[in-house]
């Protein structure tokens, strides 16, 4: 179903037809820092406060307001967004991994990229008084599941 339609407007995809079904997507996405940047994340002492536990939160309500930021993009009910944070010494800097599930007629991609992606962002704005070299990258889909199409996986090591 495309995004345009017979005279090439945009318009929303009809999903009036497809069934409710258990939906889940993973998102990921990698912010690297200077280790400096890193071990004050860890042992709590940047000035802005717990930066993990806030960019959790504000990548959880990014989540539930995908629609009005992707203008094609169907309000859906969200069943759960689950937000890891995963430092990593060898960047040095961060691995967020964003799950979004739901029950409904159309899949949560988006819904993960965007609490992926802003939990980056707001470890970015909470740490970039002190690193002004801070890099976010490696935003993708890592799976899905549900759906016509069923369950995806992308190969992280080809």
């Amino acid at each position: 179903m495309p995004h345009f339609d017979s005279t090439g407007r945009a318009r929303m995809v009809d999903i009036s037809d497809k069934p409710i079904t258990a939906r889940m997507a993973k998102a990921r996405g990698v912010i690297r820092m200077k280790r400096e940047t890193l071990d004050a994340i860890r042992e709590g002492t940047t000035r802005k406060g717990d930066v993990a536990a806030v960019a959790r939160v504000a990548g959880i309500m990014a989540a539930k307001k995908t629609a009005d930021l992707i203008p094609l993009c169907h309000p859906i009910p969200l069943t759960d967004v689950d937000l890891t944070i995963d430092f990593d010494d060898d960047l040095p800097g961060a691995r967020v991994t964003a799950t979004v599930k739901t029950a409904a007629q159309t899949g949560v991609e988006m819904e993960a990229i965007v609490a992926a992606t802003v939990t980056l962002v707001t470890m970015f704005d909470m740490v970039k008084g002190m690193d002004r070299e801070l890099e976010i990258s490696e935003i993708s889909v890592t799976e899905k599941l549900g759906g016509k199409s069923g369950h995806w996986v992308r190969d992280l090591h080809p």
